[in-house]
């Protein structure tokens, strides 16, 4: 195949993360500040979604076998770099409480950013395992940023032990898929894979092996068992990393395997993933119910979302892909908003600060976080005037489009115990403060991570209220695959 400048100009997104990460590198390694390193990283952040409407120029292109960039790539990498920055703006205003260097984490999070983007472009399972390895191994390290925490250490050795034993799933299977077909292509594999040879005992083995180890990435019930503990245990920044970056790139690669492989074809595949998603759905909101860490409250309601998420993603066609990307999208500016509460909560002071009592009467302290803090809980239970309302409307819509009884069934309990869990954190931000309320840290907290919250803020509630604007931005680019 032949380069040409075209090829170049689609790989700018990843070529410019690419490029950033090699400076941020350098200038963490040389540069006396470190407001420098973190500049020039969320220089290098902007620069990636400013090159995404050059790029979109020459879409739909297959720069190789292992990376097709067309409208569905770009728009996910758009969204999860987004997520990145907003990271970035937490990360800064938490470390400086911590008293914490901050340029190896600018280093790690581009890195991680660029493994993002490299599965939302995938189209082949080398460049899916490279893409999640690059994400997993910047995790390893930004679990455990805050070295004298012990709660870091302990989060962080947990994922290193379960995400190689995913990783080792997401191998095997990828190798009996290729020793039955001999083919890692997606697309290629839609050609290999009639429905009557569907049945292969390799086939059928390697697929289950796949989809495990990314059921594991997503914390999907029953491999959802290390996300709680890690998520109370890492600094609350990188936990809104995990969360929605990690999480959202792992989901992409899975829609564009689907898309581009034709697997909904595949029933057992469905099957699976219906089981899947129903366990989560039910099992996450019920064991939030139990919680009093707020964390771990918020743990298990991203196990249940996307859930949610993957009832829009199984009921298959136009409708599912639309409402899949909105989902997301809502998913993905509801968890930052939330999780960038608690990290400028916890910003300054000795651990974070996670109990429910510990956030009672936050309103007579803090009104704006407070009010942020209730925007996104809103959200992510689905009322109205919020991104999530449009969301989980979408969700039901889709399900009734193909008749999933069953799974609409389970998303309409699963929201009413979220909706339960939801107004229990709410109600007690604006409880009159017990003695021995903390009053959090008002010093600590940096003018970036208030941004980050104003932007997620008025993304949930103006997208919320005129949820068309991104809409037709999903229709025009997630659908001109080509």
């Amino acid at each position: 195949m032949t380069f040409t400048s075209a090829h170049l100009v689609a790989l700018l997104p990843i070529v410019v993360l690419g490029g950033a990460a090699i400076v941020v590198l350098l200038l963490a390694a040389f540069s006396p500040s470190r407001r420098v390193t973190t500049g020039a990283t969320a220089i290098a952040l902007a620069a990636t979604l400013a090159t995404l409407p050059i790029a979109a120029r020459v879409i739909p292109l297959d720069v190789s076998p292992l990376i097709r960039i067309d409208g569905a790539a770009l728009l996910y990498t758009g969204l999860l770099v987004a997520c990145t920055l907003g990271v970035l703006g937490l990360s800064t205003a938490y470390l400086k409480g911590l008293g914490e260097s901050v340029g190896e984490l600018c280093i790690l999070l581009v890195t991680a950013a660029l493994g993002a983007a490299v599965l939302s472009a995938s189209s082949h399972f080398a460049s899916l395992f490279l893409g999640i390895e690059l994400v997993s191994v910047s995790l390893f390290a930004l679990l455990a940023y805050a070295r004298d925490e012990k709660p870091n250490l302990e989060a962080s050795l947990k994922y290193v032990i379960l995400s190689g034993v995913s990783s080792a799933f997401l191998l095997f299977g990828i190798a009996l898929v290729y020793t039955e077909l001999g083919t890692l292509e997606f697309a290629r594999i839609a050609e290999l894979v009639p429905l009557e040879s569907a049945s292969s005992v390799y086939i059928a083995g390697g697929l289950g092996f796949v989809i495990a180890g990314i059921a594991f990435k997503m914390s999907l019930v029953p491999f959802h068992l290390w996300t709680p503990d890690v998520y109370q245990g890492a600094p609350a920044p990188i936990t809104a990393f995990l969360a929605t970056v990690s999480k959202g790139a792992v989901f992409v690669v899975l829609l564009r395997y689907f898309m581009l492989a034709d697997a909904y074809a595949y029933r057992p595949l469905i099957v699976a993933l219906s089981l899947l998603a129903g366990a989560s759905m039910l099992l996450g909101n019920v064991l939030a119910l139990l919680q009093n860490n707020v964390k771990r409250i918020l743990a298990y309601s991203s196990i249940a979302h996307i859930g949610y998420l993957l009832v829009a993603f199984i009921a298959g066609g136009a409708v599912a892909i639309e409402s899949a990307s909105y989902y997301l999208a809502a998913y993905l500016a509801s968890s930052i908003g939330a999780f960038g509460v608690v990290a400028i909560l916890s910003s300054g002071v000795e651990g974070e600060t996670q109990t429910l009592r510990e956030y009672r009467g936050l309103y007579w302290r803090r009104p704006w976080l407070a009010a942020v803090f209730s925007l996104m809980l809103l959200s992510l239970a689905g009322i109205p005037l919020t991104m999530g309302f449009v969301a989980k409307f979408y969700v039901v819509a889709a399900s009734i489009d193909a008749s999933l009884w069953v799974l609409l069934a389970l998303v309409i309990v699963g929201s009413g115990i979220g909706l339960f869990y939801y107004l229990r954190v709410l109600v007690t931000l604006y409880l009159e403060p017990d003695d021995v309320t903390p009053d959090g840290a008002r010093a600590a907290a940096a003018p970036s991570g208030h941004v980050v919250l104003a932007v997620a803020s008025v993304a949930v509630i103006w997208l919320g209220i005129f949820p068309a604007q991104l809409i037709d931005v999903v229709r025009a680019l997630a659908f001109t695959n080509g």
